[in-house]
């Protein structure tokens, strides 16, 4: 269940919440999307911090990008496509392509910085998740 802070901005702020077969019709009707993954706001707190700044960084960026809610159902079939390396995350799409994450909660400059470079950059291919390669020294016995 979404928090307070999660729920206000659903029900106060008017963001849309989109689930895997929203999430075509929602990018279709936005150039810019930035897609919030918050996990479970208990196990993760961050995500009521990113919440709260949220808002705020809409009010800064303008109409540059439409944001939605990832619904909890959904989160992890979602980060599977548009993987990030932690919770929350700020996901950026341009015309339903990949474009980068913001993981964590970030200082102010931080976000408008990243935010900032992610509306600039052309989309690329999503990236795997990174797996430690470990090379055998010496030999088994």
């Amino acid at each position: 269940m979404p928090s307070p802070l999660i729920n206000d901005l659903i029900e106060q702020k008017g963001i849309a919440t989109i689930n895997e077969r929203s999430l075509g019709d929602f990018v279709k009707a936005h150039k810019q999307c930035l897609l919030f993954f918050t996990e479970n706001p208990v196990q993760f707190p961050e995500s009521n911090d990113v919440a709260v700044v949220l808002p705020l960084l809409m009010e800064t960026f303008g109409d540059r990008f439409q944001v939605a809610i990832v619904e909890r159902d959904s989160e992890h079939q979602l980060h599977a496509r548009f993987p990030f390396d932690s919770w929350p995350a700020l996901v950026m799409l341009r015309e339903g392509a990949y474009v980068g994450a913001i993981s964590r909660m970030q200082d102010w400059d931080v976000y408008l910085t990243e935010i900032e470079r992610l509306l600039n950059t052309q989309p690329s291919a999503t990236p795997g998740f990174r797996i430690p390669v470990v090379s055998a020294v010496g030999h088994c016995h």
